[in-house]
Order: C-alpha cells, then sequence, then structure tokens
C-alpha cells in the first residue's frame, strides 16, 4: 500500500498462511475420522470371521476353502486395522508439521508487530512536529504594529530559536522515520520471502501427503486382493468328487449289499426236504 502506516497488504498474506493451517488441519481431522471408520470396520470383519458360521458342517477340500476363506477375512480386517492406525500416525505428522510452521511463523510475527507499532508511533511523532513548525509561519508573516518594536524584536527572536529548534527536531524525526520505513521495507520484504518459503512448503508437505494417503488406500486394495486371491486359488482346489469320495469313505458302512431275500418253504421243510440254499453276496459296482 502507498499508505505507509497500512498493514493490508501484511494482513492479507498472514490471513492465507491461517487458511492454509486450517486446511491442514481439516484434512488432518479427516484422517483421524478415517482411521476410526478403518478401526472399526476391521473389528467387524474379525468379529464376523471369528463367531459366524460358515459352512461348519463341510467336509474336506471345500471345508478347506472355507477355512482359508474365514482366515483370509480376519486378515483383511488386521489390515484394515493396521491401516487405521497408519492413518493416525500421518495425522500426527500433519500435526507437527502444523505446528512447527506455527512456531517458526509466531517468531516472523512477533518482529514485524514491533516494527509495526514503531514505525507506526514515529509516523505519528513526525507528523505532530512538522504540524508545530507549520504553526510557527503564521506568527513570523502576521507581525504586530511598529509601536511595540522591541517586543517584537523579542518576540521574533524567540519564534525564530523556537522555529530552528522545531526545525531541527522535525529533521531528525525525519531522518530517524527514514531509517525505521527502510528498516521496516527490509524485514517487510525479509518476512514475505519467510512466508513464501512457509507456503511452499505446506503445499508441496500437504500434496505429498494426499498423495502417500492415496497410495496407503491403493496398497491396501492391493493387499486386500491378494488375500481375496488365496480364497479363489484354494476353491480352485476344491473338488467335487474328492469331496464325495471322502464322504462316502468317511461314512461308509460297508462294501457288500445286503444279501436278496428268498422264499423258504416250509412245507418242504416239515416233509424233511432241504431247502434251496442262499446266493453268495453280490458285490456293489460303483
Amino acid at each position: 500500500s502507498t499508505d505507509l502506516t497500512s498493514t493490508v497488504g501484511y494482513d492479507s498474506i498472514i490471513q492465507h498462511l491461517n487458511d492454509g493451517r486450517k486446511n491442514c488441519k481439516e484434512f488432518e481431522d479427516f484422517l483421524k475420522e478415517r482411521a476410526i471408520i478403518e478401526e472399526k470396520y476391521g473389528k467387524e470383519l474379525i468379529n464376523l470371521s471369528k463367531k459366524k458360521p460358515c459352512g461348519q458342517t463341510e467336509l474336506n477340500t471345500l471345508k478347506r476353502s472355507l477355512d482359508v476363506f474365514k482366515q483370509q477375512i480376519d486378515n483383511v480386517g488386521q489390515g484394515h486395522i493396521q491401516l487405521a492406525q497408519t492413518l493416525r500416525e500421518e495425522a500426527k505428522k500433519m500435526e507437527d508439521f502444523r505446528e512447527k510452521q506455527k512456531l517458526h511463523r509466531k517468531k516472523i510475527e512477533l518482529i514485524m508487530e514491533a516494527i509495526h507499532k514503531n514505525r507506526n508511533l514515529q509516523y505519528k511523532k513526525t507528523m505532530e512536529v512538522k504540524q508545530m513548525c507549520c504553526c510557527f509561519l503564521p506568527s513570523l508573516l502576521h507581525l504586530p504594529c511598529l509601536s511595540c518594536l522591541w517586543q517584537l524584536f523579542l518576540k521574533l527572536a524567540q519564534t525564530k530559536s523556537a522555529l530552528e529548534d522545531t526545525d531541527r527536531s522535525y529533521q531528525q524525526s525525519v531522518t530517524t522515520m527514514e531509517k525505521i520505513r527502510d528498516e521496516w521495507q527490509n524485514e517487510h520484504i525479509k518476512a514475505c520471502e519467510f512466508f513464501e518459503t512457509q507456503e511452499c512448503e505446506r503445499i508441496n508437505y500437504f500434496r505429498n501427503a494426499l498423495w502417500l494417503h492415496v497410495n496407503q488406500l491403493s496398497l491396501g486394495c492391493v493387499q486386500n486382493d491378494e488375500k481375496y486371491e488365496e480364497i479363489r486359488k484354494s476353491l480352485e482346489m476344491c473338488s467335487i468328487e474328492k469331496d464325495v469320495d471322502f464322504f462316502v469313505n468317511l461314512r461308509k458302512t460297508g462294501s457288500l449289499a445286503p444279501a436278496p431275500v428268498v422264499y423258504e418253504n416250509y412245507y418242504n421243510a416239515q416233509r424233511n426236504v432241504t431247502p434251496a440254499r442262499s446266493p453268495a453276496p453280490v458285490p456293489i459296482s460303483r
């Protein structure tokens, strides 16, 4: 601003930096909330895999596939819990970065606050001395009548001396003001350069944090797919024929069918006729 005492530009920069810090805080809170969701989801999956029956009476290869299925669901749940912890760690890193920037910026802000105050006070003082000089001039230009020449001469001498003193004070004040203005301008430039560096660091850190977060989610999906692939591989090993044979062998009661029921002639037996012998058992062909 062309106004020496204005801080509108500086205030705009500070507001932007505060907004940036707020945006970092919002992402930090987002990560924390996502961590809560991931942890809750992971625990629910683990409880589901451990407590909910799922084909518990199946046998052989399909049973093994179901065991792999439940174990991998448990592993997926553990993965979500681990992801929740990772997200909390990333949120803590964001918090540390944000607080670190805040601490460093506070030092610069205190310096700028002091130099703004000093500049404004000196500017006010300079303007007051300048106004005093302006007030002396009319008293020199409007002199009373000649009958009071001695009094006028005395007053003139006093006024001239006071004017000279005031003028010297004015010159010194302007010189001091210029030194303070130059110091303020240099500090302002250094502050702006520092703030720009911080803003570049913040944007870079924020961008990288978001990139890392997406990579973590992608990695979680890849790991989950690997676990699901184990289930698919196990299902490929599931054999209908083997499971049927396994059940038959497990529950079989024998390899021979019952013998046929034949007619026995009790009438002939009573007449001492030997009845026909039963045929031998017939093996069951599978």
